[in-house]
This record gives C-alpha cells, sequence and structure tokens, in this order.
C-alpha cells in the first residue's frame, strides 16, 4: 500500500502528510508512525537538568572541558543494543518531543506551495504537479534522448523556451477510432512557450501543423545509444518535423529553430490521453460556444452557449475543425488556445486547489501523459519550471499563431500555409529579444523622446554620409539589397556596394574614422545598430576619391531596412488572446 493509499486508510487527510522540512525548505511526506520512525525536523529543545548533570550539547557546540578526576562521577547511561526500541521519553511539557506549534496555514495556502505551477498553461503545468508526489511521479514520466538539442538543465535566472507538442498517435485505450489508426504519432499541435526572463509575462505561440517549411538534417539517438542522422527534406509539412522517417522530438525542436530563429531550451510531448485524462482530473473544464455544435466527424455535439467538457468529450472539443470558422486548422488552433485557458483558469480555482483527492488524480494524470528530454526529467527540475511558471499572471499569457499565407503552390483550394514573410518576422524578433505583447513595462518617455530626436536628425543629415558596403557573411545579394534601400528610402546617395568581405563576420560592423563620428551615428541609428556594432578606426578611400566609412554585414544580418537591435515593443497583433479571458468559439 502506498502513502497515499495508507493516509486515506487511517482516515488521514492526505494534505496533513505533508510537512514542510525548515532544513531543506521543501514539503516532505510524513506518516503517522506505525512503529519506531524518525521524528519530523523540528527546533531542539532543552533536556531538563538533573543532578548536575550537563546540559545536551547542540549541534556545533564544542565539547565540554572538564577536569578529569570529575569524569567518574558522571553515571554512565546503559548501552542499547542495535535495533533496540529507544527509551521513551518523558511526555511532560518540556521532554516532549513535539516542536512549539505554529500557526496553522489554510489549507488553500499550503496546497497552492505544493502545486506551485497549477495556474501556469496547463500543458507546462503538466510538470507542476511534479514534485507533489515526489519520486514516484518521476516514474510516471517518459523520456527521448534528444542529445544537445536540448539544454542539459534548467535555469531560473533565465528566460526559456519551452516547446510543446500534441501528437496525433492513437495509441492507448479508447484511441483506436479516432481516424488514421495507424499514425506513427506527427506534430499535430504546436505551442513554443516563452517565459520571460523577469517573470512579467509569456507568449505562447502555435506553430500550424500544416505549415510548409524546410525540415532539416537532424541526429537521433536509438535506443542502445547509438546515434542516426535523418535527412532534411524541403518544402514538407511541419507535422511532419515528428514522427516521419524516424523523427524524434529533437528534430522538431530543430525543426522550429529553422523557421523561427528561436531555440526551444526543452520539450514537453503529451498525446490524446492528456487531454481526457487531465480534464477529467479538475472535474470538467468550462467552454463557450457561439452557435450549437453538431460534428459527425469529430462526434463533438453541444448546444450554444457555454457547457462543462471532459474526458471523450474534451477531446471532441479540440479536435473538431469543421464546425468552426473556415473549417481549418487555423480557426481550430484558436479553439485549442481558448480552450487550454479555460483550462488553465480550472487548475488554478480554489475548487482544485483546495481538494486534496483532485490534486492527486491531477497528478497522477498529468505526469503519465507527459514525455520530456532528458535535460528536465528530474521532478525538482519540473518543480522548478512549475514554480517560475507561476510567477506570470494569467493576464499576461499572449496566445499567438504564427502569421501566415495561403500557400501558392497548392493553387484555387489553399490546403497548406507558409510563414507571412513581412509580418512574422517582428514576432519571431521580438520573442527572441524576451519582449512582452501585454502591456507589463511602462517604457520611459526621455528615452522615447531621444531616440525619436536622433532620427530626425539622421533624416536631416543622410545626404553627408559616405558609406561602402560589403558583404561578410550576410546571404548571398545582401550588399545589393541594402545600397538600394539606402539609396531609395533613405537618400544616402553617397553609397556603395563593395562586394564581399576578405573574411565573414558573426556580427554586423560599422568601422569609421574619428572626424566620421556623427556620421557613424547617423547610420546606425537610420540602420536600427546597437552601439556595440559600431567600430572607431580609419576610413577608406570610396569611387569617387573621398573618404568613406566601412559597412560589413555580418551574419547576423537580417535583410535591407531590418533593425538590428532588440524591438523595444512587440509588434500589434489582430489576433490574440490572454489566459485570464474566457471567449466563445465560433
Amino acid at each position: 500500500m502506498d502513502a497515499q493509499s495508507r493516509g486515506r486508510a487511517d482516515n488521514i487527510d492526505p494534505a496533513d502528510q505533508w510537512v514542510l522540512n525548515p532544513n531543506t525548505g521543501e514539503y516532505e511526506l510524513r506518516l503517522n508512525p506505525s512503529g519506531a520512525q524518525s521524528p519530523v525536523p523540528g527546533p531542539r529543545r532543552s533536556a531538563p537538568r538533573d543532578n548536575g548533570a550537563a546540559p545536551p550539547r547542540r549541534r556545533g557546540d564544542a565539547p565540554p572541558r572538564e577536569p578529569r578526576e570529575r569524569e567518574a562521577e558522571v553515571p554512565q547511561q546503559p548501552r542499547r543494543r542495535r535495533g533496540a526500541e529507544p527509551e521513551p521519553e518523558p511526555q511532560g511539557r518540556r521532554g516532549s518531543r513535539r516542536p512549539p506549534q505554529k500557526p496553522k496555514k489554510s489549507k488553500a495556502k499550503k496546497i497552492l506551495a505544493w502545486t506551485g505551477g497549477s495556474m501556469a498553461l496547463v500543458l507546462v503545468a503538466v510538470g507542476s504537479a511534479g514534485y507533489f508526489y515526489l519520486k514516484h511521479l518521476e516514474g510516471n514520466v517518459a523520456t527521448t534522448d534528444v542529445g544537445s538539442v536540448a539544454k542539459k538543465g534548467f535555469s531560473k535566472d533565465d528566460a526559456f523556451n519551452i516547446l510543446i507538442i500534441g501528437t496525433d498517435k492513437r495509441t492507448g485505450k479508447g484511441n483506436e477510432g479516432y481516424g488514421d489508426k495507424n499514425s506513427v504519432g506527427h506534430a499535430d499541435t504546436n505551442i513554443l512557450l516563452h517565459v520571460a526572463k523577469d517573470r512579467t509575462n509569456a507568449t505562447a505561440l502555435s506553430i500550424p501543423r500544416d505549415l510548409i517549411v524546410d525540415i532539416p538534417d537532424c541526429k537521433t539517438v536509438e535506443p542502445d545509444g547509438k546515434e542516426d542522422i535523418i535527412s532534411g527534406t524541403d518544402q514538407h509539412r511541419f507535422n511532419e518535423s515528428l514522427g516521419q522517417e524516424g523523427r524524434n522530438a529533437g528534430c522538431t525542436m530543430q525543426t522550429v529553430q529553422a523557421v523561427t530563429g528561436i531555440r526551444p531550451d526543452h520539450f514537453m510531448m503529451v498525446d490524446f490521453n492528456a487531454v481526457k485524462t487531465l480534464t477529467t482530473a479538475v472535474g470538467g473544464v468550462e467552454v463557450c460556444l457561439a452557435h450549437a455544435v453538431d460534428d459527425r466527424d469529430s462526434h463533438l455535439k453541444l448546444p450554444a452557449g457555454k457547457s462543462n467538457v471532459e474526458g471523450e468529450q474534451a477531446l471532441a472539443f479540440v479536435r473538431t475543425r469543421h464546425s468552426f470558422g473556415n473549417q481549418g486548422d487555423l480557426d481550430r488552433i484558436k479553439v485549442q488556445q481558448q480552450f487550454m485557458g479555460s483550462l488553465m483558469r480550472k487548475m488554478s480555482s480554489s475548487d482544485t486547489l483546495t481538494n486534496p483527492a483532485k490534486l492527486l488524480d491531477l497528478a497522477e494524470a498529468a505526469t503519465k501523459a507527459l514525455t520530456v528530454d532528458q535535460g528536465i526529467k528530474s521532478v525538482s527540475t519540473l518543480k522548478d519550471i512549475a514554480l517560475e511558471m507561476k510567477k506570470v499572471p494569467p493576464k499576461n499569457i499572449t496566445f499567438l499563431t504564427v502569421p501566415v499565407k495561403d500557400n501558392p503552390a497548392d493553387g484555387v483550394i489553399h490546403k497548406t500555409v507558409i510563414v507571412d514573410p513581412v509580418a512574422a518576422p517582428p514576432i519571431f524578433d521580438a520573442i527572441n529579444n524576451d519582449v512582452s505583447f501585454t502591456d507589463v513595462k511602462k517604457k520611459k518617455k526621455a528615452a522615447k523622446d531621444a531616440q525619436a530626436a536622433r532620427l530626425k536628425g539622421s533624416r536631416s543629415a543622410a545626404s553627408d554620409v559616405r558609406v561602402r558596403i560589403l558583404n561578410g557573411g550576410a546571404q548571398a545579394g545582401s550588399a545589393q539589397a541594402t545600397l538600394q534601400w539606402m539609396q531609395t528610402d533613405k537618400g544616402i546617395l553617397k553609397s556603395e556596394n563593395a562586394g564581399n568581405a576578405p573574411a565573414e563576420l558573426s556580427r554586423t560592423t560599422l568601422e569609421y574614422a574619428p572626424d566620421q563620428a556623427s556620421q557613424a551615428r547617423e547610420l546606425a541609428a537610420l540602420m536600427g545598430l546597437s552601439g556595440s556594432a559600431l567600430k572607431p578606426g580609419k576610413s577608406v578611400t570610396n569611387s569617387q576619391g573621398l573618404p568613406a566609412m566601412t559597412l560589413t554585414l555580418g551574419k547576423d544580418f537580417k535583410g535591407a531596412g531590418v533593425s538590428m537591435t532588440a524591438p523595444s515593443k512587440a509588434p500589434e497583433v489582430a489576433e490574440k488572446s490572454t489566459a485570464d479571458k474566457a471567449q466563445c468559439a465560433s
């Protein structure tokens, strides 16, 4: 019989079996002793002094110094046989083992301390229950070795990115009848979760499964430890980055980085059973429909307005697409985001947090449905992730979808999509630079005014800027594209394309002579170059025989006219939602 079952059998509230260890700061499972057990760590109390005996020594005290001739006068304690029961201590007030009673925390606060991140994004909260059961739950969590693609550990001091993958694999009880029963488990639902360094905000970016991308070569680790390289494929659906050709979650992580420029630090993967078991564990999730739905494909049948769904009905809700919007995957993503926000609110509600039975069921359901990388497989690491997520207010968790355009190759009927080359990069850039999509920080007006003044001054002096452009590792054609942008859009007519640089650079630089410092600042402001890109040195002679600066485009160059500095504000996004607001699917 396990610890929790034993507690219940003795009519003990499972919540009262978890005690804070003051030495470690962690909650530990402590059962009422059925035999001789070590007491719960607590403050040491002095034993009563009697017959001149020396007081008991505390940890760290130096041994008492007394004359040797008095040692014989101290009564010798009889030796206790190994394994024998210790003599019972006096049960009076001074001899009691029980430490002084402290004011009890409310059960709600105590349970909230255990669960930590249960108010976080639902699939990340899969990890939040981790330390509730300690090592028992750790055995429930499956792992996949993705090598160096995932980080080896987790830092509580940095921003972090977790790729959440929902697979369409049909294994598991009751899942045989869902569509393609032979599916190897593709990346059906994909969310790149970014949690800000200061924990004021988080962004959940959905990546459409039908997005056409180039899947890179990826390295997989076989169960026997052998490594294998799986060749990439160009212009395939994103969901084939998992399962197809034997690809694992590490391949999906690499595909995300190739498409967005954002590196996932870790992954968490769940299957169909996760939705069913999690919603059942919390007693159902409230959803809202703008119109009644009777979907013959997903078997979802609900009236207009609010309904409570769990188990099979909850899975049908998130799988339905033919009854929402344009009956495509993009509209289903919106419904899934609304569902996840609702489930997150349910998990953080007092109805869940104050119900130990629900929390136990939730912990079991969550960990059994979870597969993670080696770097976050331990309970302590999952606990750390959960506690960091707990710090983010739900109102500042933003749900977005990668901006896309219909795939031109599809012809008249568009079944797949491609990344919007204009709208998507600013979103990727904002996430990569830890910029919030909710208004959590007030920008200093003085800094804005100074930037505006600098840009205004730059435009007025653009005609005086002389610069030679070299390609030092940027994409082919970048120097010519930058020249055209400077001359056509910015009026920097004294600019010229000087071809390729002698060597490649990882970062873009602008070298200038001392008397060109003002021109360098003006050009840096126009291009969005950071101060670290400015390189005091010497000038070169341009084709007109005049001194000019040297702009070398490095591997970090993002394109003509694209700012090279981190954005101070996220771009405006038309379709976004936050985790604290309920919406009706339409």
